[in-house]
């Protein structure tokens, strides 16, 4: 199994110029064999609290299509983040486009403060995927800061839990501290993207990172590069290479 953890560099609001790095950082994917990449949260807006409705993605909206293109022609999963519009409510979701064509949302279940004057948050769209037998959760920011949603992702036999973050310097040694827990805890490998560049006006930590179900660090990246954290297992064996964008 090959996995992608991609460290982006938002450009705010510019939903074009976004969908551009995506398709870059999928490409760099594909040639290293990943079958599945993950972005930052709200990779595709950056992130937005204020401006989020006007930019608010649909569960199918066409400009998924080229991402569900390049999933279908080459075998990838592909997990996005955005503002996804659902009836009259907002969430902070993730699209998670797989080779069949198919995209299936995860909303945010923990809001940070403040995010709920913009946003609702839902346990009702909450899909697991499985590739080669293992089956994936996923996570979005402050579902990492509350230790009930990777208990729930252990109760449900979870074996990768994958986290799509946008937390700043300050905030990711309590990231690290927390998933390396979880990773002990429940057994469970931890993926972990971040954006490297500025999104709403404030840093980000960067440092995107692998814990196996061990606890152990496998990997990191540095707080500044975009790229991609490649992690690959062959007989329970992970192995990591960083790709520069």
């Amino acid at each position: 199994m090959i996995l992608a953890a991609a460290q982006t560099k938002p450009t705010r609001g510019n939903i074009e110029a976004n969908l551009s790095d995506h398709y870059r950082l999928i490409d760099l994917a594909v040639q290293n064999g990943a079958q599945l990449i993950v972005f930052p949260e709200l990779s595709i807006t950056g992130y937005e609290r204020e401006n989020a409705h006007e930019l608010a993605f649909t569960k199918e909206d066409s400009r998924l299509d080229s991402l569900r293109k390049l999933a279908v022609e080459n075998n990838i999963v592909i997990v996005a983040g955005a503002p996804i519009q659902i009836e009259s409510e907002l969430f902070i979701g993730e699209f998670i486009i797989s080779p069949d064509n198919s995209a299936v949302v995860y909303t945010k279940q923990f809001l940070h403060e403040g995010e709920d004057e913009f946003f609702q948050s839902s346990f009702d769209y909450n899909p697991m995927i499985t590739i080669e037998d293992q089956k994936i959760s996923f996570a979005i920011c402050a579902d990492i800061d509350n230790p009930l949603h990777p208990e729930n992702a252990f109760k449900r036999a979870t074996d990768i839990y994958i986290a799509s973050i946008f937390f700043t310097p300050n905030g990711i040694p309590n990231a690290y501290r927390d998933l390396q827990y979880y990773a002990e805890k429940h057994e469970m490998n931890v993926l972990m993207s971040n954006f490297s560049g500025d999104s709403w006006g404030y840093p980000s930590g960067g440092k995107s990172a692998f814990w196996n179900n061990k606890g152990e660090l496998v990997a990191q990246m540095n707080d500044s590069d975009s790229g991609l954290l490649i992690i690959e297992n062959r007989g329970d064996n992970w192995t990591s290479k960083i790709v520069k964008n």
